[in-house]
């Protein structure tokens, strides 16, 4: 379990590559001294093997005396096996070879939810709610996703034949695709949420997230960006020095970004930020959630003590334990607890473990917002801030909690079909164009909005699906039907990020953003009168 949730949570650690250079630069002796403990677990291992009850290989019994090792550490020291150490060095270093799309079993049957622009796959046309039926010949149906997932995924410029269904159409397709490099982009999105002001998400902590968000901080500042929001939530972390490296972005050089404290001497360092970048005087906003843990909270934590921006959203997961990375087999490696983590305030905000593991990750949550009880700390310009339990936001807002119906119709992937089929209809002629078509029934062009017309094609979609629902459900949910309706249909026209836009324009803790600019100003204005004192 502890293997499935380290790979589930896109690293729910921190993979530390600047801690004394020991990511990826360590392979654990053999020429050690076999110490009494050890002889008494090859004795007892032997024991097992000859007597126990039912057949045993050493390579279970080893595989569990590992876990209960780690067991006995902390939540976030894992050991990684050939699966999971390629998925880490996959999701680090930030690209793959395969055909560039994002798949999900929808009712057994792997559909596209979306092409990434510029890849085989999008050349090749692939679309939002394609079905592909058949891999080199054999049928999809039934079959683990991960596992389809590896025959899409091969050595770059070998070729791989899939059919795929499509709405609309009477026969399969049959593909040729060949495949390539797809890049693993950090930053997902990074648009204008309304003039002037930037957004950008970025998703997880890789080697190029830096070099990603520079490129979409230059670009809208192009377009005019005065004030940005950096959006952390569900980012569970990654690299330690992309998180050095993102915070440096925003604050001024030789700012105090994180400190690490170990057992080891090379364990215990103090990163500072080492460039001015040109940004540090931009009003900035930071969005985080729950799941908004260890790089991410290195971040946020190091904006908030410096007074550098207003930190918005829920409480933050609490992990404060830095992992290194130690080589044990040619495929496999030991993510090891070397550090504990420190913001600039001094401030710990790792969530306490001790009752159990299961409760840390599943029942735990909440636990710390009591911050009468979490050790103080202050910021540059004495504001109170908390550490034991994560980042407290300095404006909360809770996330908009959907309504039974609503989910319910996610999980039956409701909006999802609706609008492959919408876009796909022949009577409307589908347009992704600036200018209408004359005579066609519903145009979808970037003003394109839900009405009653389209509200009723919508329970007739609902009653063919056998969705059980009254009038009072559809007028309850109408706004978020709505929104949730126009955003699968952009996303579907458009793109993913086309559909995000539409998503974030009803999203209450991005909305909640754009009024706090003025609070961002204040608190750097603060900061420098502060700064200015002190100089004196």
């Amino acid at each position: 379990m502890r293997n499935n949730l380290f790979i589930a949570g896109v690293l729910v650690v921190l993979i530390s590559s600047t801690l004394g250079g020991v990511v990826g630069g360590k392979v654990l002796s053999n020429e050690k001294v076999v110490s009494d403990q050890m002889k008494e677990f090859t004795a007892l291992l032997a024991v097992v093997e000859e007597n126990y009850v039912d057949k045993v290989t050493t390579q279970k019994v080893v595989s569990g005396a590992i876990s209960g090792l780690l067991n006995s550490l902390d939540p976030h020291s894992n050991f990684l096996d050939e699966e999971a150490y390629a998925s880490l060095q996959e999701e680090q270093h930030g690209s793959f070879y395969g055909l560039g799309i994002t798949i999900q079993s929808i009712n057994g049957t792997l559909t596209v939810i979306s092409p990434i622009e510029g890849t085989p796959a999008y050349r090749a046309g692939l679309r939002a709610g394609d079905v592909i039926s058949e891999i080199e010949g054999e049928p999809t149906k039934g079959h683990p996703t991960n596992v389809l997932l590896k025959k899409l995924r091969g050595p770059k410029g070998t070729k791989v034949t899939i059919t795929v269904e499509r709405e609309g159409w009477e026969k399969p397709i049959h593909m040729t695709l060949v495949r390539d490099e797809i890049p693993v982009n950090s930053v997902s999105y990074s648009f204008l949420l309304r003039p002037g002001t930037g957004y950008v998400r970025i998703k997880n902590f890789t080697e190029t997230t830096t070099e990603e968000l520079e490129a979409s901080l230059k670009n809208l500042k192009e377009q005019g960006m005065k004030e940005v929001v950096i959006d952390l939530r569900f980012n569970t972390g990654g690299l330690l020095d992309q998180a050095i490296k993102v915070s440096d972005t925003f604050l001024e050089k030789g700012a105090i970004v994180v400190s690490t404290k170990g057992r080891v001497p090379e364990a215990n360092t103090t990163y500072k930020c080492s460039t001015n970048n040109g940004f540090e005087e931009m009003p900035l906003i930071i969005l985080v959630n729950r799941s908004s843990a260890s790089a991410s909270e290195i971040v946020a934590g190091a904006i908030q003590d410096h007074d550098r921006g207003v930190i918005v959203g829920t409480t933050t997961w609490g992990k404060g334990l830095v992992q290194s990375l130690y080589r044990v087999g040619s495929n496999t490696a030991l993510a090891l607890t070397t550090a504990r983590y420190y913001t600039p305030s001094g401030r710990l905000i790792q969530r306490d473990y001790s009752r159990s593991f299961y409760d840390y990750y599943y029942t735990d949550l909440g636990v710390d917002e009591n911050t009468q009880s979490r050790e103080k700390a202050y910021t540059d310009t004495g504001r109170e801030v908390f550490g034991g339990g994560g980042i407290t936001p300095d404006v909360k807002v809770e996330a908009r909690t959907p309504t039974k119906f609503m989910d319910l119709l996610a999980s039956e992937y409701v909006f999802f079909n609706f609008a492959k089929r919408f876009a796909a209809s022949d009577e409307r002629k589908v347009q992704a164009l600036e200018a209408p078509v004359a005579g066609s029934l519903h145009v979808i062009d970037r003003a394109f909005s839900i009405d009653d017309t389209i509200i009723t094609e919508f329970r007739e979609h609902l009653q063919k699906a056998k969705i059980q629902f009254t009038e009072k459900d559809i007028q309850e949910n109408l706004p978020q039907i709505k929104t949730q309706m126009r955003q699968e249909v952009f996303t579907a026209l458009w793109g993913s990020e086309e559909g995000y836009k539409i998503a974030s324009s009803q999203d209450p803790q991005v909305q909640k953003a754009l009024e706090l600019f003025p609070k961002a100003e204040a608190l750097m204005k603060m900061r420098k009168q502060k700064t200015a004192q002190l100089n004196r």
